[in-house]
């Protein structure tokens, strides 16, 4: 599928997240319902995860620039973490809520409730079928997990709001907020901690950096390697330096050399973006000289 129309998918998908987050945000405030209002908490971490796959696949397509040599790629990360942090705030505040409302439980409107979860469940499912059409890489993948999510999150509110029909016990309204709170605390966590890893330039957790230099050595040719750094510029485009020091009979095939190492990083770890330095082992040795003389 083209890039333009896979914007257009993703694009629908954060429309209809938007305008349902208002509905139940709305509707939990007339309602009375915590729970509801959780679920929107909820959607909002579907709008945000929505809107930077849209804002990621648009950036994309820009060209990076003399000051910007990486393009806008990071914006996206910079993004997670604003996102994150503000989540994990919201939730502070919904199981509080919920807690004082443990004590003294309000009264809910359960059937207007029952309606707009409803509604919500609906859109999720709408969402995902068109996240699913769009199809693409991980940041894409990474929203539909989200979506899904919510959409067992919206069916616990369904659910609750049976149960309070059928029982009257009110006090199933602010225990399901908590629960729909700690989950939201828990994805955001994990976005915070994962754009924070990112922006630090940590090793991919999914990369053992270890195993990368043992696969270069192992390479026909390799004596040693060194000054070895493996990074994310995004979650989707791991990067590679170093320098590798070739034996002195194989330093004239050296560019055979080089291609067997990005094919090995690239078939092996998943590293297509890389920079490697190509030193002899008399450079090596002089080098350390040199290291040893400061």
């Amino acid at each position: 599928m083209k890039e333009e129309s896979r914007g257009r998918l993703v694009g629908a998908a954060v429309l209809v997240s938007a305008v349902v987050l208002v509905a139940e945000a709305v509707g939990g405030w007339w309602t009375g319902s915590l729970a509801l209002l959780s679920d929107a908490g909820h959607m909002l971490t579907d709008v945000l995860a929505l809107a930077l796959s849209y804002v990621a696949l648009r950036l994309a397509r820009r060209p990076a620039t003399p000051e910007r040599t990486y393009g806008y790629l990071r914006i996206e990360i910079l993004s997670a973490l604003v996102n994150g942090s503000i989540l994990i705030v919201v939730s502070g505040w919904i199981a509080f809520e919920a807690l004082n409302r443990l004590r003294q439980p309000p009264a809910v409107r359960v059937e207007p409730m029952l309606a707009v979860a409803v509604i919500g469940l609906l859109a999720n499912v709408a969402c995902a079928l068109l996240l699913q059409r769009a199809g693409g890489g991980l940041n894409i993948r990474g929203a539909l997990l989200h979506v899904i999510g919510d959409a067992l999150s919206s069916v616990a509110v369904v659910a609750g709001g049976l149960a309070m029909l059928a029982t009257g016990w009110t006090r199933i309204d602010p225990l399901l907020a908590c629960a729909i709170a700690a989950a939201i605390v828990w994805s955001a966590l994990r976005l915070v901690r994962e754009a924070v890893e990112v922006l630090l330039e940590a090793a991919p957790a999914h990369i053992d950096t270890d195993r990368v230099a043992g696969a270069i050595r192992a390479v026909p040719g390799v004596r040693d390697v060194h000054d070895l750094h493996i990074w994310s510029i995004t979650p989707e485009l791991p990067s590679l330096s170093g320098h590798v020091v070739v034996r002195r009979e194989t330093l004239p095939d050296s560019d055979r050399v080089l291609i067997a190492i990005q094919q090995t990083l690239a078939g092996s770890f998943g590293l297509r973006h890389t920079t490697i330095q190509i030193e002899s082992e008399d450079y090596a040795e002089n080098r350390s000289m040199v290291s040893l003389k400061r």
